[in-house]
């Protein structure tokens, strides 16, 4: 269920005091909490964690965190950065098991993009109205990406929340508050003329 472990100790001392110690020698304090057990304060190796959030799907899959020798299943629940420099300030890790639900945010990955009908053949442009997809599932079931294949779209046609194929188990957390949440996801725009304002406004509816 999980491809990413992440080392970690018990964290001891905390305050802000304590934390910006933690920082100045290559530390990044953070919390771990949820499940049956209580919160735990934690403290996370920079560099590493550093690695790992270069990877994109680190941000939407279950993590193994190995506390001091003992290992716990979580998600990212919320990264706080410096606003300034390049560094994590606070990390929160939500504890799951294979079947929690869970409420997640993963990537939308668009392909056959160059590829496209409306764009190759009828000379149309893609609009991007998200890039990403709020989620509800099981943590078993957590996706790294949802994938939109754009090769067969036409221009003039929008692509809505009801259109994508998602994963067995997978369930839009927009949909699930009614299908007047049907929102756009991607267009394909034509270049001139009253189509593209037809194909904008019907984006925006």
């Amino acid at each position: 269920m999980s491809d990413f472990t992440v080392s970690a100790v018990v964290r001891e001392d905390q305050g802000k005091g304590a934390s910006r110690r933690l920082r100045h020698n290559n530390g990044v304090p953070a919390i771990v909490y949820g499940g049956e057990a209580a919160p735990v304060a934690i403290t996370l190796k920079a560099n590493e964690l550093k690695k790992l959030l270069e990877n994109e799907a680190f941000y939407s899959s279950v993590i193994t965190l190995d506390i001091e020798g003992k290992t716990e299943t979580a998600i990212l629940k919320d990264l706080q950065r410096h606003p300034a420099k390049d560094m994590v300030w606070h990390a929160d890790f939500l504890r799951v098991t294979a079947d929690s639900k869970i409420k997640a945010t993963v990537p939308l990955h668009f392909i056959n993009e160059e590829s496209c009908v409306g764009v190759k053949v009828g000379g149309g442009k893609i609009a991007h109205q998200l890039t990403s997809l709020d989620i509800v599932t099981t943590a078993e079931n957590l996706p790294e990406f949802i994938e939109v294949d754009l090769a067969a779209v036409e221009v003039g046609t929008v692509i809505h929340l009801t259109d994508l194929k998602l994963p067995e188990g997978v369930e839009s957390l927009a949909l699930s508050h009614g299908a007047e949440h049907d929102t756009a996801v991607v267009s394909v725009l034509a270049q001139k003329g009253g189509s593209e304002e037809e194909a904008e406004e019907e984006a925006g509816e």
